[in-house]
């Protein structure tokens, strides 16, 4: 049955270890070939309602955050990070091994939460996991909410920078890494970084993607 499949053996399944093409120092289980695995997702996962492979990709914007983050340890070292919708764990991973004092990495996804586990592993960093939606819950006690790649539809982008601002206003600090994705909210951020990243030429339009990374701003008073 479909409820049986182990998440971990699953992702050790379909996946091999691969070094990130922009922040090599990082490995990663990572798909080989896109479509495949999409549609393997959907035959063998899609009756148990659960999302696309997100896990299995190393994407631009994570890239990008994750890039600046091993390049600029001072933005996590000794702060608690949060790293919202993980996937694979990349950026978790990139503000462990720079100095955070606490990282914890969210996913509704139970598949990208073992993913991100067995990425923890193959990096011998430590951070902890958490798998409830934190779009309806108050945004956590971190001083640094790190989000990759999320500004792709608009429903999730709205209940994002929603969330967001709620953070903000509790005195964290909101890094955005994006390589120019529909509903990035332009008006509010602040350009820190701007990076040419490889990419998986199947999901992407490039392969080669300029991507680049942001300060979410608090709107205007």
């Amino acid at each position: 049955m479909t409820t049986a499949i182990d998440p971990r053996a699953f992702v050790l399944a379909n996946t091999r270890i691969h070094p990130v093409p922009h922040a090599p120092e990082i490995r990663l289980h990572l798909a080989d070939e896109a479509v495949a695995l999409w549609q393997k997702t959907e035959d063998d996962l899609g009756a148990i309602g659960l999302p696309p492979p997100f896990w299995a990709f190393a994407w631009a914007g994570g890239q990008a955050l994750a890039r600046h983050i091993l390049d600029e340890p001072s933005l996590v070292a000794g702060r608690s990070v949060y790293d919202f919708a993980t996937g694979s764990g990349l950026v978790a991973i990139a503000a462990a091994r720079s100095g955070a004092a606490r990282v914890t990495a969210c996913d509704i996804d139970r598949f990208a939460l073992a993913a991100a586990g067995l990425n923890m592993e193959l990096n011998e960093v430590s951070f902890a996991l958490e798998g409830e939606d934190p779009l309806s819950l108050a945004p956590p006690d971190a001083e640094v909410i790190l989000t990759g790649d999320v500004f792709y539809e608009k429903p999730m982008a709205d209940r994002v920078l929603a969330w967001a601002d709620q953070a903000l206003a509790r005195g964290s600090r909101v890094l955005v890494g994006d390589p120019g994705r529909a509903y990035l909210p332009r008006e509010r951020i602040r350009h820190l970084a701007t990076f040419d990243v490889p990419v998986n030429r199947s999901l992407e339009d490039f392969e080669v993607k300029r991507s680049s990374v942001y300060e979410l701003l608090p709107p205007a008073s």
